[in-house]
C-alpha cells in the first residue's frame, strides 16, 4: 500500500483512505469487493494465467455483472436496468 500512496503523492493525487472493513463508511465498496472476490476471484483462481487473458477474462465478468446480473440493492435489475430507468 505504501508503494500506491507513495505514486499518487508523486502525482499530486490526494487520497481519502476509509478504515478497512467498516460498513458504515463504505458497506457498498466492501459488498462490491465481496462480490467480485466470491463471484469472480474464487471462481477463476488460475495462477498460470497471463494478464492480458486475465483482463479480457474479466472484462466479460464486468459487462455480465453490469448488463445481466441483478443486483438486490437496485431493486432486482442490473446496474445499466437500473441508470437507464432512473436517469434517461
Amino acid at each position: 500500500m505504501a508503494g500506491f500512496e507513495q505514486a499518487c503523492h508523486e502525482k499530486g493525487i490526494c487520497l481519502f483512505v476509509l478504515p478497512h472493513r467498516l460498513p458504515k463508511f463504505n458497506g457498498c465498496v466492501e459488498s462490491a469487493h465481496r462480490t467480485h472476490a466470491e463471484e469472480f476471484y474464487q471462481v477463476y483462481a488460475d495462477d498460470r494465467c497471463e494478464l492480458p487473458t486475465l483482463n479480457q477474462v474479466l472484462a466479460e465478468w464486468e459487462r455480465i455483472y453490469n448488463q445481466v446480473r441483478p443486483h438486490v440493492a437496485l431493486e432486482d435489475l442490473t446496474p445499466q436496468q437500473y441508470i437507464q430507468s432512473h436517469y434517461t
